[in-house]
């Protein structure tokens, strides 16, 4: 990137149950980004929905996780000119298109996917019925609502999708509320429990399989990365696995052959097109290799961005380092906004 420095802030923390994911990814994207490229304002998102300007200073950074205190701000504190804004708040209020849409009302350029593709996503309900919609392939699904739910229609639950059964609250991510259930009972107590997170619960096919991940990067045209594999360290690749104790073993490139590697970046590029996604998103997927193949997994449109996360992995392995993945993120946004700014004038 040339020219004047970005103020690039990033929008971190959150309301949700990922806060604490937010706040180390946050630390560590400050920490990776260029200070000769950047001007960096860190707005942090407390517990109760406040917003604070935060530290995002060397020091504050190097402890691997920002804290959302210190003075009030607001959007319309922010420079007009020359401004980025990079939303890494997982979860609802953050990445599932609300936050998103504030920031498209304050003619923001912001990094990842649009108000659309954001609610999609993060909804993994609709984005099944999409993905469906497109003949896409992927596992067994049904999803149950609150207000309607009986315990009696936990069998029929388990005649769509069998058991075992993975149980995922349908708007959360980085695992928080799912539970794998290999009983009547375990199903239902599942369900109870996701209900603790949202009204809306998918109840999913337990794969026997290979879990494989891919990076896709762009705007109109989409970039790929090389796949990665996830070994879980637990039954599942469940919160702890992720970012407590890093049992996990992630392997990248993974182990496959020429064919599935171009099938499944294939797979992840339509994927991406179908959801509407824009900017950023890590597309996962399940292979079974002596049954169906490959079969989608979920969407994430604001990836982990930690030390251990899959997703600047990826890029690293395909030749784009940490540092300049930030450079072409914020390329993106601006490209994006300077793309819908002239078709709105084109429109008066």
């Amino acid at each position: 990137m040339s020219g004047a420095k970005v103020n690039l802030v990033v929008l971190f923390g959150g309301e949700s149950a990922e806060h604490d994911v937010s706040c180390v990814t946050a630390a560590h994207v400050i920490a990776a980004a260029n200070p000769t490229t950047y001007d960096i304002t860190a707005i942090g998102i407390d517990r109760d929905g406040a917003w604070h300007r935060a530290d995002a200073s060397p020091a504050a950074t190097s402890s691997g996780r920002l804290v959302p205190t210190g003075p009030s701000i607001a959007l319309s504190d922010l420079p007009r000119r020359n401004t980025v804004v990079m939303p890494l708040l997982h979860g609802p209020l953050g990445e599932d298109g609300t936050v998103q849409g504030m920031l498209e009302v304050a003619n923001f350029p912001y990094v990842g996917a649009g108000v659309l593709s954001s609610a999609l996503c993060m909804d993994k309900a609709m984005a099944k019925q999409i993905v469906a919609a497109a003949g896409l392939p992927q596992p067994h699904y049904r999803v149950v609502h609150e207000p309607h739910f009986d315990a009696a229609e936990i069998d029929e639950v388990i005649a769509s999708v069998g058991l075992p059964v993975f149980v995922k609250p349908a708007n959360m991510g980085s695992s928080v509320g799912v539970r794998k259930a290999k009983t009547r009972d375990e199903a239902l107590a599942a369900i109870q429990h996701a209900f603790i997170f949202d009204e809306w619960v998918l109840c999913e096919e337990a794969i026997v399989g290979r879990e494989i991940e891919v990076a896709v990067l762009g705007n109109a045209t989409a970039e790929v990365s090389l796949p990665g594999e996830i070994v879980a360290g637990a039954e599942f690749y469940d919160y702890d696995d992720k970012y407590v104790n890093a049992s996990a073993q992630l392997i990248i490139p993974a182990a496959l052959d020429v064919d599935q590697t171009r099938i499944v970046r294939e797979l992840a590029t339509r994927v991406y097109g179908e959801l509407r996604c824009e900017g950023m998103a890590r597309v996962d997927f399940f292979l079974e290799e002596k049954g169906r193949g490959f079969l989608l997994n979920e969407v994430n449109t604001i990836p982990g961005f930690t030390p251990i996360s899959m997703y600047p992995k990826m890029w690293e392995a395909t030749g784009l380092p940490y540092e300049k993945l930030i450079d072409r993120l914020v390329e993106l946004a601006l490209e994006r906004h300077s793309r819908s700014k002239r078709g709105a004038q084109e429109r008066k």
